[in-house]
């Protein structure tokens, strides 16, 4: 019984000790994150958008750089090309606070932003719940070939429960393809495990992992980083004081 009690004792110090370490090495990718876009050093932004600033002709840019890629025709993009402020968007289906974000504030900032060409939304796949998180992003991208991206989006996200990852196999996904009516499933099922979207998925998943991001949502509006599902209220404060930077 002794040996069965220390035993016992030994695994939950090792446990303890265990979540001690995640949680350290956690705080420690938020604490760079968040130093890295306060700071501004010479890794923060690319050279090209250094020194950057409305007097130049150019947006003011923040300490990340001008990640915007303001790309014609996106389909996993929201308002005008040229808009004065663009923030882009790091998302996992699987996240339920980018569910939150998606369901309680993004429509917002369509309607007070994008709507009369000042802000333009650029969605980024960043997933890193697993594989279905993965698969989930290539499903989006499917679901953009056949112009049904943000419809497929809003879907999976309202679906989404309030603290936990919703589990989305293949089938559960086209099941949402189906729900918003994507015209040609078969090719749906085809492309989301063709090499288009997964290339896709993995230049968005690589281009946060160079920034830096170490949670989703994480948000970069004009290279200022904003970290989780936030209140509306600081994601109209960020970018107002984008808009003023451009004035």
């Amino acid at each position: 019984m002794g040996r069965t009690t220390g035993n016992l004792e030994r695994r939950g110090r090792q446990r303890d000790v265990t979540i001690v370490v995640v949680l350290v090495v956690l705080a420690l990718g938020l604490i760079g994150y968040l130093v890295l876009g306060a700071t501004g050093g010479d890794d923060a932004a690319p050279p090209a958008t250094r020194g950057q600033s409305a007097d130049a002709g150019q947006p003011a840019v923040g300490p990340l750089g001008d990640i915007a890629r303001r790309e014609e025709g996106d389909p996993a993009a929201l308002g005008r090309t040229d808009a004065p402020v663009v923030m882009v968007a790091f998302s996992d289906y699987r996240c339920p606070f980018c569910a939150k974000f998606s369901r309680d504030t993004e429509q917002q900032l369509v309607d007070e932003y994008v709507q009369d060409g000042r802000l333009r939304i650029e969605w980024r796949n960043f997933p890193i719940f697993g594989p279905e998180s993965t698969l989930a992003a290539q499903a989006g991208r499917a679901a953009a070939m056949q112009s049904r991206f943000w419809e497929f989006n809003k879907a999976v996200f309202a679906d989404s429960p309030e603290r936990a990852h919703p589990d989305l196999p293949e089938d559960t996904l086209v099941a949402y393809a189906e729900k918003v009516g994507v015209p040609d499933i078969a090719k749906f099922r085809t492309d989301m495990h063709g090499p288009e979207a997964a290339q896709a998925v993995q230049r968005d998943l690589d281009e946060g992992s160079a920034l830096g991001v170490p949670s989703t949502p994480a948000f970069v509006v004009n290279g200022n980083p904003l970290m989780g599902a936030q209140p509306v209220a600081e994601f109209r404060a960020q970018i107002d004081q984008a808009l003023a930077a451009t004035r």
